[in-house]
C-alpha cells in the first residue's frame, strides 16, 4: 500500500494542481504577459491564495508535530540572481514551470519548446555548479536561517502578516478591476 501511495499520491497531487492551475486560467500565455504588465492580476490572486493557505497548512502540521521544518541555506545573492533570471524568464517565455507543464497538458507547442529550453538550462546550472558554488553561492549567505529567526518574530505572526497582506491586495485588486469594468 506505502509503495502504491508513494506513486499514486504525487500522480493525484500533481493532476489536482495542473486541474487547479488550468481552472485559475494561469496556463495561458496571454494572462502571465499581462500579469508583468499590471493588466491582470490572475497570477498574484492564485499564487496569492496558495501561499496563504500552503503557508497555514505547513505551520499546523509543524505546531501538531506532523512534520518539521527543512531550513535550506539562505544565499541571498544566489537567491537574487535566481529570481532575476526566473522573473526575465517567465516574461520571455509567458509561463512558469508548473503553468508550462499545465499548457502542454493542454496542447501548446509553445510551452512544450519552453520547457526544453528550461530542461537545457537545468543541464547547464548542473554543469557550472562547482563555479556558481565558489563564486556565487557562498556571497551573502546567512546558513540555515529564516525570517522568525533573524527577527525573532513567530511564525504565527509572518503568516497572519502575510493572510491580511494578502486580503488587502486581492481587496485593492478587486475595486481596481470593479472600477476599471465600470468605465
Amino acid at each position: 500500500m506505502t509503495a502504491m501511495m508513494t506513486i499514486l499520491g504525487p500522480l493525484v497531487m500533481g493532476a489536482a494542481f495542473g486541474f487547479l492551475l488550468q481552472r485559475g486560467k494561469v496556463t495561458s500565455c496571454n494572462v502571465i504577459e499581462n500579469q508583468f504588465r499590471l493588466r491582470d492580476f490572475t497570477v498574484l490572486k492564485v499564487m496569492g491564495t496558495a501561499i496563504v493557505v500552503g503557508g497555514i497548512g505547513v505551520l499546523l502540521l509543524v505546531d501538531t508535530g506532523n512534520t518539521k521544518y527543512y531550513v535550506k541555506y539562505a544565499n541571498l545573492l544566489a537567491v537574487a540572481l535566481g529570481a532575476a533570471l526566473f522573473g526575465v524568464g517567465m516574461v520571455v517565455y509567458g509561463y512558469c514551470p508548473g503553468t508550462a507543464l499545465g499548457a502542454i497538458a493542454t496542447g501548446s507547442v509553445h510551452a512544450l519548446v519552453g520547457a526544453l529550453g528550461m530542461i537545457a538550462g537545468a543541464i547547464l546550472y548542473a554543469l557550472s555548479f562547482d563555479w556558481l558554488k565558489a563564486h556565487v553561492l557562498n556571497v551573502w549567505a546567512l546558513g540555515k536561517v529564516r525570517l522568525p529567526d533573524v527577527t525573532n518574530i513567530p511564525d504565527i505572526a509572518w503568516f497572519a502578516a502575510l493572510a491580511v497582506g494578502a486580503a488587502l491586495f486581492f481587496w485593492w485588486v478587486e475595486s481596481r478591476e470593479a472600477r476599471q469594468t465600470r468605465s
